[in-house]
């Protein structure tokens, strides 16, 4: 048994020596690397050569002598496993075959792909909150690494949008609704899906991919009809409107009835869906006076009515698929017409023609020419009867009525302005209205027009450049003319002053001063005081309101009066005394009496009477003093132009 077991690592390294063998059969490579090196050294025996087998992995290996190479770049997506069957063959005889696995090692290389680029998805305006509107499993992204996590994160394209949705996970890409959906302010929303391999932005190397989805809401059947105009309405409620109307006794009217606010309308409360909506009278009128279009509304009669009555309708208004239906009332009053008479909106219309115009031209708007005149009345109580109003023009041969429009009825050779009465009269109840047309004949701007469809190319110029310049010179000579008389008038008022202001002396005798105290026409009737003694004499009237600056200004340029007291003169001595003019004026001498008060009020007083001189009554009119004139004028004594101080 020792000798055995002395022989056998003999044996075994001679068995090897007659047999193929590789350093390494096991090896693992990241895709993508590159070997440029041999992967294993194959041990061949002496007489003995080596061949890959068929059944290694296609063009992935090469054999140069005893060294095994990696043919190819590995690619974990497309092999994760590479095989090499090794063959030793002694002539074509197999005597040993080795194989050599290779692993290859997944790398993040590949972005992640969403299985659309953009996905439009219709959302209902009434899906419930929290309820899942794209499911995980058509969202999700497809990333060939083995290894790869994918993170899923959702921005607004359409802002606010991100208020409406979110995704339910990080990793579970399924699209939640968050809050109601209002189809009238938000129609339709975009988002944008980007989904990232790695959690970290900044995780090197990291790849994105990104999707949009466009979010069209639709409407759902939420509302019911609404009959127009609303009372009330915003964009989720309207109060409908009710409809009133009044019908002639003994009468059927043939179209269908004028109602208020309008006629009987109503609409699909949801404009998405925007049902048609059908039309019935449900109860108020059990002799079926009235039929109602179920298509249009339109409410007419089916007999007339004998007496005075009041029709209340309830009318319904229905989808056409029968979801939804709302009511309004309808109020038509029968009642008889006699007296009732139609009105004009104006009670004169204007017109413009073309002179030499012929027969049968429209009359043109004045305020728009380009358009004929139209001359129309209507019914307050019966505006059903308004079709029935005709009209004529009574009291004019050169004009006639066509319907509503005004025509000539001779050709028109005159210029000038014509007048014609229109009459309106309902030929249901008789009544009748007038108004009156002025129609301005004028010179033609081209050919005179005539009827048919012609007339429409007249000109609306009313005015020709001439005339217009013939304008423009009559009010610059007026012009002219007012600018002179300003001028006169205010060298007249101002000129004095203009003179005093430049510097100049003022001339002696045009100096005048007015008390107005005294030029006040109330006191026109003062009686004239009794011609005054020799003596001095005391004052009784009480003190006059203080002159004007201008009187005050007058007043000292003509210094004291000759006969004033000594103290009079001197103002600023202590003894100073003040002058009271009184009420009380001299008709022999033309003036007023001035009374000089010492410090004793009753001590005698020197009464002087002032008197302008000769020259300034014939200036008086000049100095623009119009109050003393007058007082003089109404007393009928001289000395209009007398000064006062």
């Amino acid at each position: 048994m020792g000798a055995w077991a002395l022989l056998l690592p003999l044996l075994v390294a001679t068995a090897r020596a007659q047999v193929c063998a590789v350093s390494n059969n096991i090896f693992e490579v990241q895709e993508n690397t590159i070997q440029s090196g041999p992967l294993a050294h194959i041990d061949v025996p002496a007489g003995q050569q080596v061949t890959l087998g068929s059944s290694s992995t296609p063009f992935a290996f090469r054999i140069q002598g005893t060294e095994l190479f990696l043919n190819v770049t590995p690619d974990y997506e497309e092999n994760t496993l590479l095989e090499a069957h090794l063959e030793c063959k002694s002539g074509n005889t197999v005597v040993t075959q080795l194989r050599v696995i290779v692993f290859v090692l997944d790398v993040n290389d590949n972005p992640p792909k969403f299985p659309f680029k953009l996905r439009v998805e219709d959302v209902p305006e009434d899906s419930k909150v929290n309820t899942t509107v794209i499911p995980e499993t058509e969202l999700e992204a497809q990333d060939p690494d083995k290894d790869d996590v994918l993170f899923y994160t959702l921005q607004e394209v359409t802002p606010g949008a991100g208020s409406f949705f979110s995704l339910l996970g990080t990793n579970l890409p399924a699209l939640r609704l968050d809050r109601p959906l209002d189809f009238y302010k938000w129609q339709n929303m975009s988002l944008l899906l980007l989904v990232r391999d790695t959690q970290e932005e900044n995780a090197q190397p990291s790849h994105t991919a990104t999707a949009t989805l466009v979010l069209d809401v639709r409407p759902a059947d939420l509302r019911p009809p609404w009959f127009l105009p609303c009372a009330y309405s915003d964009l989720y409620v309207c109060i409908n409107a009710e409809y009133q109307g009044a019908i002639p006794t003994g009468h059927r009217l043939p179209a269908p009835l004028v109602l208020r606010p309008g006629p009987i309308y109503a609409v699909d409360g949801d404009r998405g869906v925007n049902q048609r909506v059908l039309y019935s009278i449900v109860t108020g009128q059990d002799d079926g006076t009235f039929a109602i279009d179920a298509n249009s509304g339109n409410l007419t009669m089916t007999r007339s009515v004998p007496s005075p009555k009041t029709f209340t309708l309830l009318v319904k208004g229905e989808q056409s698929d029968g979801a939804r239906y709302s009511v309004t009332w309808v109020t038509i009053e029968a009642r008889s017409a006699t007296g009732s008479v139609p009105q004009f909106p104006q009670s004169r219309y204007y017109g413009t023609v073309a002179l030499n115009s012929a027969v049968g031209v429209e009359i043109r708007d004045t305020a728009s020419p380009s358009l004929p005149l139209r001359v129309w009345a209507q019914d307050p109580d019966f505006p059903d009867l308004n079709s029935a109003i005709t009209y004529r023009i009574t009291n004019n041969t050169k004009f006639r009525m066509d319907g509503e429009i005004v025509r000539t009825a001779a050709q028109l050779t005159q210029k000038g302005v014509s007048y014609a009465e229109v009459e309106a009269m309902n030929t249901v109840t008789a009544g009748t209205a007038r108004s009156v047309l002025e129609i301005q004949v004028l010179e033609p701007q081209g050919p005179a027009p005539t009827a048919g469809p012609a007339q429409s190319q007249a000109e609306d110029r009313r005015f020709s450049a001439v005339d217009m310049a013939a304008l423009g010179g009559v009010l610059g000579a007026l012009l002219l003319l007012a600018l002179i008389a300003l001028v006169i008038l205010g060298h007249k008022q101002f000129g004095r002053r203009l003179k005093c202001c430049s510097g100049k002396a003022l001339d002696h005798q045009a100096l005048a001063f007015d008390n107005q105290a005294f030029s006040d026409p109330q006191e026109a009737n003062w009686a004239p005081a009794p011609r005054a003694s020799p003596g001095p004499t005391r004052a009784g009237p009480p003190e006059p309101p203080e002159p004007t600056p201008q009187e005050a200004s007058g007043s000292a340029a003509a210094g004291p009066a000759p006969g004033a007291p000594e103290a009079a003169r001197d103002g600023g001595s202590p003894a100073a005394v003040r002058s009271i003019l009184t009420k009380e004026r001299r008709p022999d001498e033309g003036g007023y009496k001035a009374v000089w008060f010492g410090e004793d009020i009753g001590a005698e007083a020197d009464v002087v009477v002032l008197n302008a001189p000769a020259p300034d009554a014939a200036r008086a009119p000049d100095s623009g003093s119009e109050h003393s004139g007058d007082g003089d004028d109404e007393d009928g004594e001289p000395g209009g132009g007398s000064t006062y101080v």
